[in-house]
């Protein structure tokens, strides 16, 4: 639980710096969104076991706005693993953004590793697929889903770059 924590909160601390990439007036749905990206994987919230769904969903049962649900729902490609799980179509329930404050939070879960240090996506991705081994649904979908977090995550720099 701690490493849970630490991860959240660094998670969020990385989406604070990166708020200067998206609209002012997106910045606090980022963070909110950043804080409770990983709230489905808390056991009391877990139902379908895959956390960006349970999260969303318990998130929209407390009365948080849709938007933060959807993000939440919808980070770091989770519609690749929900296709894998089955789970499609109730991730579709959750409407897509193609935004920098989609692209800003997957961009800050992918470069916080699981204790909350930084570091690269690539590295992320590498870690993840050591932690979940290679029958993960995230190592099945890791051919579709790797690719799309290093564009995201290259979207993401150039607006840094921009910006600076």
């Amino acid at each position: 639980m701690a490493d849970r924590w630490r991860h959240t909160a660094a998670v969020a601390a990385r989406a604070d710096e990166l708020a200067v990439t998206v609209p002012a007036d997106d910045r606090e749905v980022l963070v909110a969104a950043a804080w409770l990206h990983d709230i489905g994987y808390t056991p009391e919230v877990a139902d379908t076991g895959f956390h960006p769904l349970d999260g969303a969903r318990h998130l929209e049962r407390l009365g948080w706005p849709p938007r933060v649900c959807a993000l939440v729902a919808r980070h770091s490609g989770a519609r690749l693993v929900a296709a894998h799980l089955g789970l499609g179509d109730r991730l579709d329930r959750y409407p897509r953004e193609g935004s920098a404050v989609s692209d800003a939070l997957t961009h800050a879960d992918q470069t916080t590793d699981s204790r909350g240090r930084r570091v690269t996506v690539p590295r992320r991705l590498a870690d993840m697929l050591e932690r979940h081994g290679p029958d993960s649904p995230n190592a099945r979908v890791h051919h579709l889903r790797g690719p799309l977090l290093l564009v995201t995550a290259d979207r993401v720099g150039r607006r840094v770059g921009t910006r600076s």
